[in-house]
């Protein structure tokens, strides 16, 4: 069955918040610290003081109400998601995942865009925000795929794109290995690729560059993703109890995966730290790089990419056609980790021009089969 659904936290959850970060206790920090020993003081300070005293949940939670929710129980787990019909009845419909620390409101301002085109489903994946904590193991990227195509078909739709980025990426990738009679393609716009000695392709310098990059980042995994894939459940319980430690987690990420020209306000940020926060799952989200194998399967249908010159990394087209049908490839100068944020006219586009003119056009230019 499913329900509508309306954003509607309690006060007490609100005034809750406030009082906590009120009351924080903070650490001391070495003189010029910068950012050698993780997130500044002085601006946590600023962004815990706007959060407490000028951020305004109930209007966020006004302009969220304005989309039309839904959730449904899908293998004995809630899920929350939005649906956005377009005006044009047959269109294609697409499916748009987040990733961490991310949240469905990664996807506001493509929104538009994309429903002139596109019937839009978009869903927080189980244990992050509306869609809440996963009670039990196994809900991985995979997990997650066959529950959206569950969801794609409770709908009625049976044909549909995929897009995402961060997990989001993992999971379309996925959903496409899931259901290949249903996915019409999927569209990425973070696929990691890793060095591989025993491949028999050429790079170029700049292919060679970004593998540098990756290798560092192997040698040197980040702590963020060390703590999360070990051990979720005790780095939780600071998250869950510490506003301001769920906010230094989350800020810092964005401050360091966006491009440096990124126009993400403290109030947009603030907001996905909220959802995080009002909805206790800080531990449930960090859940999903433990459950998460890192070996990457193969896609068997057309794949579309977006590299954007401030993410993480950058792919490796000769190494992602290894694994993919890549149909579509795009290299942005601006833009990083949350492009649907950063940049969401030059995604909206590039999602466009894959679903259309690749996906779209080669359907019909298929002939068609007599009966």
């Amino acid at each position: 069955m499913i329900k509508p659904f309306r954003i509607d936290i309690p006060q007490a959850d609100l005034d809750d918040l406030t009082d906590r970060l009120s009351r924080t206790r903070w650490p001391n920090e070495v003189a010029d610290a910068g950012w050698d020993y993780g997130f500044p003081l002085t601006r946590l300070k600023e962004l815990a003081e706007y959060w407490r005293t000028g951020y305004d949940w109930r209007a966020q939670e006004a302009r969220l109400n304005e989309l039309p929710h839904f959730t449904t129980e899908i293998d004995g787990q809630n899920i929350h998601f939005v649906h956005v019909r377009s005006a044009k009845p047959d269109a294609l419909a697409l499916i748009l995942t987040h990733g961490w620390p991310g949240s469905f409101l990664e996807f506001l301002d493509v929104i538009e865009p994309l429903s002139r085109d596109f019937h839009l489903v978009i869903p927080s994946i189980p244990g992050y925000g509306f869609s809440g904590p996963t009670h039990r193991r196994g809900w991985d990227i995979v997990h997650v795929a066959q529950a959206w195509a569950e969801l794609m078909r409770r709908l009625g739709y049976e044909r549909y794109g995929a897009q995402g980025g961060d997990f989001g990426s993992g999971i379309s990738l996925a959903l496409g290995a899931v259901a290949p009679d249903r996915v019409a393609g999927v569209h990425v716009n973070y696929l990691p690729t890793r060095p591989d000695p025993d491949a028999d392709v050429e790079l170029s310098k700049t292919d060679e560059a970004r593998l540098d990059k990756v290798r560092q980042l192997m040698a040197n995994r980040p702590p963020y993703q060390a703590l999360q894939a070990a051990t979720p459940q005790t780095i939780g319980y600071a998250l869950t109890d510490s506003p301001v430690g769920q906010l230094a987690w989350i800020a810092e990420r964005f401050a360091q995966w966006t491009d440096p020209r990124s126009t993400i306000s403290d109030e947009r940020m603030l907001t996905d730290i909220s959802l995080y926060w009002l909805t206790a799952t800080a531990a449930s989200s960090a859940r999903l790089h433990r459950e998460t194998p890192r070996r990457t399967e193969p896609c068997p249908v057309p794949v579309g990419v977006a590299v954007f010159a401030h993410d993480i990394t950058q792919s490796v087209r000769p190494l992602a056609e290894r694994l993919h049908d890549i149909r579509h490839w795009s290299e942005f100068e601006r833009g990083g980790h949350f492009a649907a944020m950063e940049v969401p006219e030059l995604l909206a586009q590039d999602i466009r021009d894959f679903f259309l003119t690749h996906v779209e056009a080669d359907q019909r230019r298929r002939p068609a089969v007599a009966l």
